[in-house]
């Protein structure tokens, strides 16, 4: 072999023919985590790809260290299933197995929105499989009602056949109240729950929670219901859904992960 640098026969895909300086990819990521504040490098090299900019992840991962281009981090937050868990409750038959199809189990949770005022509550339930929001709804109590506007939200985009779909929640009152019982054998649902004040047993939910406090709560200012309603539904139906990666769908979004899985099962 001809004694030349290693670089000059190792073939680099990683590089496009025009290169941009560090300042230009500076503002690229900033343009990035605009819409993707939690996107660490690896996020961030497959967001510029798709954006038609080819850089050598390791070159991202310099210019975000040099320049504190980092994940923000997340805040604490407040405990929403209350002293009344101890209501009827099911037995858990989900134990964050990843199902291999959309539904076969849904996951749901509450969290709160702090505004001047107090509190705005998010109810939300997703695909297991996909990690997509398939139901979700805004109220100023946290109550069942709030569930079951989720809960119908879900079951009016989804329609899963009877007796083939987890239900998988925490063990708030909300969710073990005889109303939302009653509407998950209507709908033809099978009920589960995470043992007590086990986080981990409804992980994919606990997760979502993360990126959308840290992605989107955190960042956006809100001073009202109004700038909630107005703004959230944005973010989980064109971001989250439509656009943010995950690592565990491939770095796929989940709308984009739904449509190769409906290619792949025709």
């Amino acid at each position: 072999m001809i004694n030349l640098p290693r670089s000059t026969y190792y073939y680099r895909p990683g590089e496009t023919k025009e290169q941009i300086d560090d300042l230009a990819l500076i503002a690229l990521i900033d343009d990035i985590h605009d819409v993707f504040p939690g996107y660490g490098y690896r996020r961030v090299t497959l967001e510029l790809k798709a954006r038609g900019h080819i850089i050598n992840h390791k070159r991202v991962a310099r210019v975000m260290k040099e320049n504190g281009l980092n994940v923000r981090r997340r805040r604490s937050f407040k405990l929403t299933s209350g002293a009344e868990a101890d209501l009827a409750v099911f037995p858990n038959l989900y134990r964050n197995i990843i199902p291999t199809a959309p539904d076969r189990v849904w996951v749901a949770d509450i969290t709160y929105i702090r505004i001047a005022p107090g509190f705005i509550y998010l109810a939300v339930i997703l695909d297991a499989c996909s990690r997509k929001v398939i139901g979700y709804a805004l109220f100023k109590r946290i109550d069942t009602p709030l569930a079951l506007a989720a809960l119908n939200a879900a079951y009016s985009a989804r329609q899963p056949l009877a007796g083939t779909c987890i239900h998988h929640t925490d063990r708030g009152c909300q969710y073990a109240s005889a109303l939302y019982r009653g509407a998950l054998a209507e709908l033809g649902l099978i009920g589960s729950m995470s043992a007590p004040a086990n986080p981990y047993h409804n992980a994919q939910a606990e997760s979502f929670m993360k990126t959308l406090k840290v992605e989107e709560i955190y960042l956006a200012g809100y001073e009202t219901f109004n700038d909630i309603a107005g703004r959230l539904p944005y973010f989980i139906e064109q971001i989250y859904n439509e656009r943010r990666m995950h690592s565990v769908l491939g770095y796929q979004s989940p709308n984009q992960f739904e449509v190769q899985h409906a290619l792949q099962a025709a």
